[in-house]
């Protein structure tokens, strides 16, 4: 069996959407994963992801950053809610996902399980491969893992049961 390598230089970042009766007060939100590690052979892939490490990047409007709308205290706040009272940093430090790849013509094809929070559940995306890099993303159910999306004002705002996760490696 061929030992996986790892795969540095890249970014993970994951977005959040809003809803809620008071959404239009509220932001959607560019959250970038600071630590990570992927590892893969050309076809299995191990990846760890760290919450510890999630920082907040800044408010996202209509699919683009909207740098300068958050001040340095609304994502200090936004961090730490996520870390303590969503994901459970302390609880669960590590999130995994191990999968196999199978080479298709622009990429690969990539099925899996996510470890997150001690819940396991299926996971499939497409890697796209361009100019030496990699780049993807997976809509994921938060509720799947256990995961209660995050309320604020008696639920008059909330974030909505899903996040995409979208990623840029270095290509093997």
């Amino acid at each position: 069996m061929t030992e996986l390598a790892p795969l540095s230089g890249g970014v993970v970042e994951v977005l959040t959407f809003k809803e809620g009766l008071l959404s239009k007060v509220a932001h959607d939100l560019l959250l970038r994963v600071e630590r990570f590690d992927v590892e893969t052979d050309g076809q299995r892939v191990v990846a760890r992801f760290y919450p510890a490490s999630i920082v907040v990047v800044d408010a996202m409007r209509d699919g683009h950053l909207d740098a300068g709308t958050l001040s340095d205290r609304d994502r200090a706040e936004i961090r730490e809610n996520i870390q303590k009272k969503v994901l459970h940093a302390d609880k669960h430090p590590e999130a995994t996902f191990r999968g196999e790849g199978r080479r298709r013509e622009t990429g690969y094809h990539v099925e899996g399980t996510l470890r997150l929070l001690g819940a396991e559940h299926a996971v499939a995306f497409e890697a796209r491969e361009r100019d030496g890099r990699l780049t993807g993303e997976v809509e994921l159910t938060p509720s799947q893992w256990g995961i209660t999306p995050f309320k604020a004002l008696l639920g008059a705002i909330k974030l909505r049961d899903r996040v995409v996760l979208r990623f840029e490696l270095p290509s093997l």
